[in-house]
């Protein structure tokens, strides 16, 4: 019955429970009330009160479902009650029957959640006997206190980096920097001292810093550690992660010369634990092999949250207490990585490219080229590489997850609809009706619906993705970057569009008042097939500043 939330539980309880009644007889339902100041969680057993460790008694009836949830204990169903949301309350009415076998004398106990860090564990509610029990003559029940926690103490200085590599095993991010002289450093070391390792973890945050060690590259089963700034302190904290959720607080009692400091929005911590530790399932063997998380969040009354951005992941795993090196790692892994590329080149620059020359270059581009037009040639080379290019990025994420992406929102559902027209599009081009066939409208305006379709769930599938941790594309320049390149394409579209129209009105002139003349119609058109070139060299030099911009800024990661 003690909230696992790494906080001394209070020992001065200002909540009450009452009975209905104080006698009972087997298969009495008795109305238990919890009351008292607001209050956001509780669970509620009721125990002999001759053995208050042992299991629950009895079971519970709810009263108003919407506040109150039956839980199953020491595999007994409906044998305790806990809350069923966060709000605050004041009241919890429940019944309670009881059973055959039950003892002479019951003891109600409840622990309250006020805040996170604020409850009281096993308040001693009313003893109930049955009538020809004898008198209940055991002390009143106390809380157990929990063990005394190991003494913290403030850092004087700030860790350094000058023993990485020789003393100290580091991961730091940038690779290179030092959190004595870099605010934005992320630095995590490990030093052996025979037996124990002392730990240094360091980086700039107004919430919590956390490292894991990790069997694999996902959350879930590791061995995890959190420094938590709270009311101008800092808490060291173990914890093991049991999937993509809160991490379980575990006690502290394994860690040793705990120690932290708090400067200009930078947070610090240290603590020495022994390598081995038999006795605790959930502490993992340092001198073994794990990959490396580091993460960072925001915190709220000693409750962490989920982290603000992707963790960093070493590349490989390593072995801590082994030669001491310097690494680093990645926020983003490089199939994600591989994905956000092949994307950004198929429908940044392949796909508007390909619809711009096929919109405004059929004039232009006119001659043979291996059988066909030469702008239909490179239009359809550009719409193939999409194709191809989309495939390829399509499958990587789905081998990065194992399967389908559950916390992604609606990025891998448009993806998919993006896949399917980007298969249809080449199919249908396959089956094209002749130039002067009845149906070739027919197949223009499907051909140019889908294709426009598939533009506009791309660029918001792209709009999505950026902001995705997995990619995790720093600063909100990415947001603006894309409302750039569309009003980039729009533009270019816009200009050439008003560029054809003024260009056919010229050439209505030309004809209609019969000036001769071929050379011109010849004049005209040369001119305006100069403008459209010269836009589209602009155009292509534009898309490829969005590529490297969007390209360089995954690399980096």
């Amino acid at each position: 019955m003690i909230p696992e939330h790494g906080h001394i539980p209070r020992s001065d309880p200002i909540h009450n429970i009452s009975v209905s009644q104080m006698t009972f007889t087997s298969g009495d339902q008795i109305k238990v009330t919890l009351s008292g100041p607001e209050f956001k969680g509780f669970l509620l057993e009721a125990r002999d009160a001759n053995a208050l460790s042992g299991p629950p008694i009895g079971f519970f009836k709810l009263i108003d479902s919407r506040v109150s949830q039956l839980l199953t204990c020491d595999d007994i169903q409906g044998s305790a009650v806990s809350h069923t949301n966060p709000h605050k309350k004041t009241e919890i009415k429940v019944y309670w029957k009881a059973p055959n076998d039950a003892p002479n004398h019951i003891r109600f106990l409840v622990t309250v959640v006020q805040k996170y860090k604020t409850y009281w564990v096993k308040i001693p509610g009313p003893v109930i006997s049955q009538p020809n029990a004898p008198p209940f003559t055991t002390p009143e029940a106390t809380v157990t206190p929990l063990s005394t926690l190991p003494p913290v103490s403030h850092l004087t200085k700030s860790f350094s980096a000058s023993d990485c590599g020789n003393k100290k095993f580091c991961v730091r991010s940038p690779l290179n920097c030092d959190p004595a002289k870099e605010r934005a450093c992320v630095f995590l070391s490990f030093t052996r001292d025979d037996q124990s390792v002392v730990v240094e973890l360091s980086g700039p945050s107004r919430g919590y810093l956390s490292f894991a060690f990790s069997h694999d590259r996902w959350m879930g089963d590791d061995d995890a550690y959190v420094c938590i700034h709270e009311d101008q302190t800092v808490h060291i904290q173990p914890s093991y992660l049991t999937g993509r959720s809160h991490p379980v607080m575990n006690s502290k009692d394994t860690l040793e010369d705990m120690a932290w400091r708090l400067e200009d929005g930078v947070m610090q911590c240290s603590f020495r634990r022994n390598i081995t530790l038999p006795g605790d399932k959930n502490r993992f063997d340092l001198n073994t092999s794990y990959y490396i998380f580091l993460a960072d969040g925001a915190a709220d009354d000693g409750r962490i949250y989920k982290h603000s951005q992707h963790p960093l992941i070493t590349y490989e795993k390593h072995d801590v207490t082994d030669h001491p090196k310097n690494v680093g790692g990645s926020r983003s892994l490089l199939l994600l990585k591989a994905h956000g590329a092949l994307m950004f080149v198929a429908w940044m620059t392949t796909v508007s490219i390909g619809v711009i020359i096929a919109r405004f270059f059929k004039p232009v581009w006119s001659k043979t080229l291996f059988g066909e037009s030469a702008w239909f040639q490179v239009h359809r080379m550009l719409m193939l590489t999409t194709s191809a290019l989309t495939g390829i990025a399509f499958v990587l994420p789905f081998i990065y997850r194992g399967g389908w992406s559950w916390h992604a929102g609606c990025h891998p559902y448009l993806g998919c609809i993006v896949m399917i027209l980007a298969v249809l599009q080449p199919l249908l081009a396959a089956f094209r009706p002749p130039l002067y066939h009845q149906r070739r409208e027919l197949f223009n305006w499907t051909h140019w619906g889908l294709g426009t379709a598939a533009r506009i769930i791309a660029v918001a599938a792209m709009f999505l993705g950026i902001d995705l941790p997995g990619l995790n594309l720093p600063g909100s320049w990415k947001t603006y970057a894309m409302i750039g390149f569309v009003a980039w394409h729009v533009g270019t579209e816009v200009i050439l569009e008003i560029h054809a129209y003024r260009l056919s009105r010229k050439i209505e002139i030309l004809d209609d008042a019969r000036i001769q003349i071929l050379q011109s119609f010849t004049v005209a058109e040369a001119e305006g097939y100069a403008f459209k070139k010269a836009v589209l060299a602009i155009y292509v030099c534009g898309n490829v500043a969005f590529l490297i911009l969007f390209l360089s800024n995954i690399n980096h990661l």
